[in-house]
């Protein structure tokens, strides 16, 4: 026997629904569920989630609202307001199912359209992917630029291959690599008419290199003009630029104070396109020597002559 006021004991058996009593209103309907929802006999239980309403048409809502839709009135399924809901593309010849596979098709072919544009984008180097293509030319490595090379103007100008005994001269060494191929060839000389008590030399040393992933041309002038800077208290370079040879071309030539003809240092660097040549000349004379030093001009010709004889057999 439980007293008037209070509540239920939520351990006990669950009650029977009591009668309406008098001037008591008689509780609504759960509008979420088929029918009555009897009360929970345990006050602490967790709230389940109310049933869906099963309805055919939805309500009228307010004018101008739009209402709210269920699966079998929304577009495409689902709960919401409607009008929301995009629009479905119209139906073909074989009704919807027709419809939406025009939609897919069209859908497919602006895919399709899209990536063949990108590719062509990407393949002209619009979004800056693809690399420079090295300008070489014709230009083709070579693993012996010793062979390669043209010294007749070398020979014209009294000088000879000096002999060695072990036949290491000339020297030459070469490596083939896809960023960059390099070649080198140093040649031993003397005078043509050198006596036995004649001790002057002269050295030719050469490098060529075919830039094949990064153009050398911002670099190349900078190369040479650097030796502006390199002094001492009696030597400095002269730094000149040469034409008739390459793209551009430079020579770097010792010069000493006052007066010297027992040496002389001279460097030829030509590029031409991304190929980059460099010749250096290096000459020392005895005092006693019937062959003087060549003064920078004629060793400049001598150069220039020999590198544009190279280029042409590099280039065939």
């Amino acid at each position: 026997m439980s007293i008037p006021g209070e509540s239920p004991n939520p351990y006990g058996p669950p009650q029977q629904p009591q009668p309406p009593q008098p001037g008591v209103p008689a509780p609504q309907p759960n509008p979420y569920s088929q029918g009555p929802q009897q009360q929970s006999p345990y006050p602490y239980a967790q709230p389940t989630m109310p049933a869906m309403p099963a309805v055919t048409a939805p309500p009228p809502g307010p004018a101008g609202s739009g209402g709210w839709s269920t699966p079998e009135t929304a577009p495409g399924g689902g709960y919401g307001p409607m009008g929301a809901q995009p629009p479905m593309p119209p139906a073909g010849p074989g009704g919807p199912s027709g419809g939406s596979k025009g939609w897919l098709w069209a859908l497919g072919g602006a895919v399709v359209a899209s990536a063949v544009w990108a590719g062509v984008v990407f393949s002209t180097g619009g979004f800056g992917s693809g690399e420079k293509e090295a300008d070489l030319g014709t230009y083709q490595y070579a693993s012996d630029l010793c062979a390669s090379s043209d010294f007749t103007p070398i020979e014209n100008a009294s000088f000879k291959e000096k002999d060695s005994t072990s036949g290491s001269n000339p020297q030459h060494s070469s490596s083939k690599d896809p960023a960059m191929d390099s070649m080198t060839c140093n040649v031993d000389y003397e005078p043509s008419t050198s006596s036995s008590g004649d001790y002057s030399s002269a050295w030719l040393y050469t490098t060529a290199y075919l830039h094949r992933k990064t153009d050398p041309t911002p670099e190349f002038k900078a190369t040479y003009m650097s030796y502006k800077n390199q002094k001492t208290s009696s030597t400095h370079y002269k730094v000149t630029k040469v034409s008739g040879v390459g793209d551009e071309a430079y020579v770097v030539a010792q010069e000493y104070e006052g007066s010297s003809n027992s040496s002389a240092y001279v460097i030829l660097g030509v590029r031409d396109g991304w190929m980059t040549y460099q010749t250096t000349w290096s000459q020392y004379a005895s005092s006693s020597s019937d062959n003087p030093v060549k003064s920078n001009s004629e060793i400049t010709e001598m150069l220039k002559e020999s590198a544009k004889g190279t280029l042409e057999k590099l280039q065939k």
